[in-house]
């Protein structure tokens, strides 16, 4: 028996040399390498000389960037060639080592050359390759009710021509929210001059025509008896690629609204349904925050304003997950931030970029200081991420998740409540507007000023 034990023990060897793993088709380690995160498929890189070329392939790289980074993103970068100047494993590490970002200024009061004027509070969105600016706050509490279009295409550096395309649909607005579902613009709520909160839903299309140039369609949507209630200055995204979710806001007489909706809508577009989702625990009411999505259907919210008028730094994780919401906060301590105390703020802006993080710029905190720093957010270096609630003492680990970036090239001016939104591969990111501090007063609100300047935010990448 034993002797029969041993020869078949050295077949199976000899059969496998040495490995199970060695006779697996490479397709199907392929399979198996994409459900392991990074630091596991290097380590399984080290096993022998087979897996470490295995490992190597520039086709399963362009697979795990396009699992972490999303097939939007590589398509664009497929599509410019840029990738062409590198591997992806070595454009993936580049993009994991993001540490700066070079600053371009877009815009320029010399010239003939039309842009939209000064605001603050108004939305920007990246579409169908054109930058689409809607409405805002301007000097003397007046609203707007302009739409602008700049035409991108792949020459991000030059100076945009802008085409104001209409006004009075929407009705003028600010802190209103908009976000881009498919090829449309979604729009919802905002305040006008008058104080009057909304809450209508509009659609937006933007195409581009051979005689007429580009042009944007506004609609109203059709929405069921459910909606949420009139607001402004509310957080809002496109979540799992075709809802809309919308969170807190000011609401009627000037209260902090806390309430989480989703908007779904039909396949033609010209029908939505609203839901609330109701999830304990959950962020505290708030405004001037934001809300991004990472992936699917899982939201990042960071800071604001609370109840109180204090500034928050806060960190909240929402998945809404085959109908199952939850929200989960993400504990730290600032001081165990590099850096850190500069982290609350209001008004500031957070998008996506290249790599699956969060890009946080400017803002204001409780003092109304106003910001021109960046911050790196990285959620996915938070472990047991769908735990309640998930505590980091570690600074290590912190300062994986926090990383502020040095800024290169021209230096915008600090400012809050300006709008931001990435090109398709989210490595170009566009900056608009926003409040400036004044020349004699800077804190003071007397000394504020709305600002019209188009920044350009590159990521840079050691190629």
């Amino acid at each position: 028996m034993a002797e029969t034990s041993t020869s078949s023990s050295n077949s199976f060897n000899n059969t496998n040399g040495g490995s199970p793993l060695s006779n697996i088709a490479q397709d199907h380690l392929f399979t198996i390498l994409l459900h392991l995160p990074v630091d596991s498929i290097l380590c399984f890189a080290m096993a022998c000389k087979k897996f470490r070329a295995l490992t190597a392939s520039d086709t399963l790289w362009e697979s795990i960037c396009r699992r972490d980074w999303g097939p939007k993103s590589v398509e664009a970068l497929k599509a410019s060639n840029f990738h062409h100047q590198l591997p992806w494993m070595r454009l993936y590490k580049q993009v994991s080592r993001l540490d700066s970002v070079y600053c371009h200024k877009l815009s320029s009061p010399e010239g003939e050359l039309v842009f939209p004027s000064p605001r603050a509070s108004h939305s920007l969105n990246f579409v169908s390759d054109c930058l689409v600016l809607f409405g805002g706050g301007s000097e003397g509490g007046r609203h707007l009710d302009d739409t602008w279009v700049a035409y991108i295409g792949n020459d991000f550096r030059r100076m945009l021509k802008w085409q104001k395309i209409n006004s009075g649909i929407p009705s003028g607005r600010f802190g209103h929210s908009c976000v881009v579902i498919d090829d449309f613009l979604v729009l919802f709520g905002g305040i006008n001059d008058n104080g009057i909160r909304h809450n209508d839903t509009w659609v937006g299309k933007v195409a581009c025509h051979e005689t007429l140039g580009i042009t944007l369609s506004w609609r109203l949507l059709v929405v069921g008896p459910d909606a949420p209630s009139q607001r402004g200055a509310h957080a809002a995204c496109c979540i799992d690629g075709r809802k809309m979710v919308i969170h807190g806001g000011i609401g009627l007489h000037g209260v902090r609204l806390g309430d989480t909706w989703v908007l779904e809508l039909s396949e033609n577009f010209r029908f939505g349904t609203w839901y609330e989702i109701v999830a304990h625990p959950c962020p505290p009411a708030r405004s001037g925050h934001t809300l991004t999505c990472i992936r699917g259907t899982r939201t990042v919210l960071f800071g604001g304003r609370g109840l109180g008028y204090d500034v928050l730094h806060d960190v909240w994780f929402l998945d809404i997950h085959e109908g199952q919401p939850k929200w989960v906060q993400i504990l730290y301590e600032l001081q165990n931030v590099p850096g850190g105390v500069s982290l609350p703020r209001v008004g500031h802006s957070a998008t996506l970029i290249l790599g699956g993080h969060l890009l946080i710029g400017g803002g204001e905190d409780s003092y109304r200081h106003r910001k021109n720093d960046f911050w790196v957010l990285d959620i996915s270096a938070v472990p047991s991420i769908t735990m309640q609630p998930t505590t980091l003492n570690s600074v290590q680990l912190l300062a994986k998740m926090w990383k502020r970036l040095k800024a290169n090239g021209y230096k915008p001016r600090c400012r809050s409540f300006h709008r931001a939104c990435t090109d398709n591969s989210g490595r170009y990111l566009f900056v608009f507007g926003g409040m400036v501090d004044g020349v004699l007063q800077p804190a003071d609100p007397a000394g504020l000023r709305f600002d019209g300047e188009l920044v350009l935010v590159e990521l840079v990448l050691q190629l």
